[in-house]
Protein backbone atom coordinates (compact mmCIF):
# COMPACT_ATOMS: atom_id res chain seq x y z
CA UNK A 1 0.00 0.00 0.00
CA UNK A 2 1.35 3.47 -0.85
CA UNK A 3 1.74 5.83 2.11
CA UNK A 4 -1.29 7.99 2.80
CA UNK A 5 -1.52 11.35 4.57
CA UNK A 6 -3.06 11.59 8.01
CA UNK A 7 -6.81 12.23 7.97
CA UNK A 8 -6.42 15.83 9.14
CA UNK A 9 -3.92 16.53 6.34
CA UNK A 10 -6.18 15.02 3.71
CA UNK A 11 -9.10 17.03 5.08
CA UNK A 12 -7.04 20.24 4.92
CA UNK A 13 -6.05 19.42 1.32
CA UNK A 14 -9.64 18.80 0.26
CA UNK A 15 -10.82 22.01 1.97
CA UNK A 16 -8.17 24.20 0.36
CA UNK A 17 -8.81 26.29 -2.73
CA UNK A 18 -7.31 24.68 -5.82
CA UNK A 19 -7.79 22.24 -8.67
CA UNK A 20 -5.89 19.01 -7.91
CA UNK A 21 -8.23 16.02 -7.51
CA UNK A 22 -7.82 13.81 -4.45
CA UNK A 23 -6.52 10.81 -6.41
CA UNK A 24 -3.69 12.84 -7.90
CA UNK A 25 -3.04 14.40 -4.51
CA UNK A 26 -2.57 10.98 -2.94
CA UNK A 27 -0.10 10.07 -5.70
CA UNK A 28 1.75 13.34 -5.11
CA UNK A 29 1.97 12.63 -1.39
CA UNK A 30 3.27 9.09 -1.94
CA UNK A 31 5.95 10.39 -4.31
CA UNK A 32 6.92 13.12 -1.85
CA UNK A 33 7.29 10.59 0.98
CA UNK A 34 9.55 8.46 -1.20
CA UNK A 35 11.63 11.42 -2.36
CA UNK A 36 11.90 12.70 1.20
CA UNK A 37 14.04 9.68 2.07
CA UNK A 38 16.86 11.27 0.06
CA UNK A 39 17.11 13.94 2.75
CA UNK A 40 16.80 16.79 0.25
CA UNK A 41 14.21 19.56 -0.16
CA UNK A 42 10.99 18.97 -2.08
CA UNK A 43 10.08 21.77 -4.49
CA UNK A 44 6.94 22.65 -6.41
CA UNK A 45 6.53 25.21 -9.16
CA UNK A 46 3.05 26.72 -9.09
CA UNK A 47 1.72 27.35 -5.59
CA UNK A 48 -1.62 29.03 -6.32
CA UNK A 49 -3.42 28.86 -2.94
CA UNK A 50 -1.42 26.01 -1.40
CA UNK A 51 -3.64 22.98 -1.96
CA UNK A 52 -0.83 20.70 -3.15
CA UNK A 53 1.66 22.42 -0.84
CA UNK A 54 -0.16 20.89 2.11
CA UNK A 55 0.75 17.39 0.92
CA UNK A 56 4.36 18.28 0.11
CA UNK A 57 4.75 19.96 3.49
CA UNK A 58 3.28 17.00 5.36
CA UNK A 59 5.68 14.63 3.60
CA UNK A 60 8.57 17.02 4.23
CA UNK A 61 7.71 17.21 7.93
CA UNK A 62 7.79 13.43 8.23
CA UNK A 63 11.15 13.24 6.43
CA UNK A 64 12.72 16.13 8.34
CA UNK A 65 13.28 18.15 5.17
CA UNK A 66 11.82 21.39 3.80
CA UNK A 67 9.09 21.91 1.24
CA UNK A 68 9.76 24.82 -1.13
CA UNK A 69 7.11 26.40 -3.28
CA UNK A 70 7.68 28.83 -6.16
CA UNK A 71 5.09 31.27 -7.50
CA UNK A 72 4.74 34.96 -8.33
CA UNK A 73 1.17 34.77 -6.96
CA UNK A 74 -0.26 36.94 -9.74
CA UNK A 75 -2.06 34.00 -11.33
CA UNK A 76 -1.34 32.10 -14.52
CA UNK A 77 -2.98 32.85 -17.85
CA UNK A 78 -6.16 30.86 -17.26
CA UNK A 79 -6.77 32.50 -13.86
CA UNK A 80 -7.05 36.07 -15.10
CA UNK A 81 -10.38 37.94 -15.34
CA UNK A 82 -12.50 36.63 -18.18
CA UNK A 83 -11.06 33.10 -18.08
CA UNK A 84 -12.85 29.98 -16.84
CA UNK A 85 -10.56 29.47 -13.84
CA UNK A 86 -10.70 33.02 -12.57
CA UNK A 87 -11.64 33.37 -8.89
CA UNK A 88 -12.57 36.95 -7.93
CA UNK A 89 -11.85 36.17 -4.27
CA UNK A 90 -8.13 36.05 -5.13
CA UNK A 91 -8.03 39.59 -6.52
CA UNK A 92 -6.35 42.31 -4.47
CA UNK A 93 -9.20 44.79 -3.87
CA UNK A 94 -6.85 47.78 -3.79
CA UNK A 95 -4.71 47.00 -6.83
CA UNK A 96 -7.25 45.05 -8.85
CA UNK A 97 -4.74 42.30 -9.72
CA UNK A 98 -4.48 38.66 -8.75
CA UNK A 99 -2.77 37.99 -5.42
CA UNK A 100 -3.01 34.43 -4.13
CA UNK A 101 -0.30 34.88 -1.48
CA UNK A 102 -2.66 35.81 1.39
CA UNK A 103 -4.89 32.81 0.68
CA UNK A 104 -1.84 30.55 0.48
CA UNK A 105 -0.63 31.74 3.87
CA UNK A 106 -4.03 31.13 5.43
CA UNK A 107 -4.07 27.64 3.90
CA UNK A 108 -0.76 26.69 5.50
CA UNK A 109 -1.68 28.25 8.83
CA UNK A 110 -4.94 26.32 9.03
CA UNK A 111 -3.11 23.09 8.22
CA UNK A 112 -0.45 23.77 10.88
CA UNK A 113 2.37 23.48 8.35
CA UNK A 114 3.84 26.98 8.08
CA UNK A 115 7.17 26.09 9.67
CA UNK A 116 7.81 23.31 7.17
CA UNK A 117 7.50 25.46 4.03
CA UNK A 118 9.68 28.10 2.43
CA UNK A 119 7.72 30.20 -0.08
CA UNK A 120 9.77 31.74 -2.86
CA UNK A 121 7.77 34.64 -4.30
CA UNK A 122 8.91 35.47 -7.81
CA UNK A 123 9.02 34.16 -11.34
CA UNK A 124 10.22 30.61 -11.76
CA UNK A 125 13.02 31.22 -14.33
CA UNK A 126 14.53 34.01 -12.23
CA UNK A 127 14.54 31.90 -9.09
CA UNK A 128 15.90 28.85 -10.90
CA UNK A 129 18.88 30.86 -12.11
CA UNK A 130 20.03 31.53 -8.55
CA UNK A 131 19.23 28.07 -7.17
CA UNK A 132 22.32 25.85 -6.89
CA UNK A 133 21.57 22.84 -4.71
CA UNK A 134 20.10 19.40 -5.35
CA UNK A 135 16.43 18.61 -4.82
CA UNK A 136 14.79 15.33 -3.96
CA UNK A 137 11.62 16.18 -5.87
CA UNK A 138 10.51 18.79 -8.38
CA UNK A 139 6.79 19.11 -9.05
CA UNK A 140 6.00 21.20 -12.16
CA UNK A 141 2.50 22.68 -11.96
CA UNK A 142 2.94 26.22 -13.20
CA UNK A 143 1.91 28.02 -16.39
CA UNK A 144 0.38 25.93 -19.17
CA UNK A 145 1.91 27.64 -22.20
CA UNK A 146 4.90 26.10 -23.95
CA UNK A 147 7.00 29.09 -22.91
CA UNK A 148 6.29 28.69 -19.22
CA UNK A 149 6.21 24.89 -19.06
CA UNK A 150 9.54 24.61 -20.88
CA UNK A 151 11.12 27.31 -18.73
CA UNK A 152 10.05 25.46 -15.59
CA UNK A 153 11.50 22.22 -16.91
CA UNK A 154 14.76 23.81 -18.07
CA UNK A 155 15.18 25.72 -14.82
CA UNK A 156 14.38 23.04 -12.28
CA UNK A 157 14.69 19.54 -13.78
CA UNK A 158 18.52 19.71 -13.78
CA UNK A 159 18.37 20.22 -10.00
CA UNK A 160 16.70 16.84 -9.39
CA UNK A 161 19.19 14.59 -7.62
CA UNK A 162 20.10 11.17 -8.94
CA UNK A 163 17.27 8.88 -7.87
CA UNK A 164 15.03 11.87 -7.18
CA UNK A 165 11.63 12.44 -8.71
CA UNK A 166 10.27 14.82 -11.34
CA UNK A 167 6.49 15.22 -11.30
CA UNK A 168 4.54 16.90 -14.09
CA UNK A 169 0.89 17.84 -13.60
CA UNK A 170 -1.91 18.39 -16.13
CA UNK A 171 -0.47 16.05 -18.74
CA UNK A 172 -3.21 15.49 -21.33
CA UNK A 173 -2.18 13.69 -24.54
CA UNK A 174 -5.46 14.56 -26.31
CA UNK A 175 -4.93 17.51 -28.72
CA UNK A 176 -8.41 18.74 -27.74
CA UNK A 177 -6.86 19.81 -24.45
CA UNK A 178 -4.53 22.22 -26.24
CA UNK A 179 -4.57 24.95 -23.61
CA UNK A 180 -4.88 23.01 -20.38
CA UNK A 181 -2.58 20.09 -20.96
CA UNK A 182 -0.68 19.96 -24.23
CA UNK A 183 2.30 22.04 -23.05
CA UNK A 184 2.81 19.87 -19.94
CA UNK A 185 2.40 16.81 -22.17
CA UNK A 186 5.14 18.04 -24.49
CA UNK A 187 7.40 18.69 -21.49
CA UNK A 188 6.68 15.17 -20.24
CA UNK A 189 7.73 13.75 -23.63
CA UNK A 190 10.80 15.95 -23.58
CA UNK A 191 11.81 14.61 -20.16
CA UNK A 192 11.47 11.02 -21.34
CA UNK A 193 13.37 11.73 -24.56
CA UNK A 194 16.24 13.31 -22.63
CA UNK A 195 17.32 9.93 -21.28
CA UNK A 196 17.64 11.45 -17.83
CA UNK A 197 14.24 10.28 -16.56
CA UNK A 198 12.23 7.08 -16.55
CA UNK A 199 8.53 6.84 -15.80
CA UNK A 200 7.49 5.56 -12.39
CA UNK A 201 3.72 6.02 -12.36
CA UNK A 202 0.71 7.61 -14.03
CA UNK A 203 -2.29 8.84 -12.03
CA UNK A 204 -4.80 10.58 -14.27
CA UNK A 205 -2.96 13.75 -15.41
CA UNK A 206 -0.03 13.36 -12.98
CA UNK A 207 3.22 11.79 -14.23
CA UNK A 208 5.97 10.68 -11.85
CA UNK A 209 9.46 10.25 -13.33
CA UNK A 210 12.70 9.17 -11.67
CA UNK A 211 16.07 10.67 -12.49
CA UNK A 212 18.31 7.89 -13.74
CA UNK A 213 20.69 9.72 -16.07
CA UNK A 214 22.60 12.93 -16.64
CA UNK A 215 21.48 14.20 -20.05
CA UNK A 216 18.93 16.97 -19.62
Amino acid sequence: MPPAPKPEILAAFEAAKGFMPTGEGLALYAAAVEAGRLGLPLLEVGTYCGRSTILLAAAAREAGVTAITVDHHRGSEEQQPGWDYHDPDTVDPELGVMDTLPTFRRTLHRAGLEEHVVALVGRSPQLAKIWNSALGLVFIDGGHTDEHANADYEGWAPQVADGGLLLIHDVFPNPADEFTGQAPYRVYLRALASGAFTEVSVTDSLRVLRRTGAGI
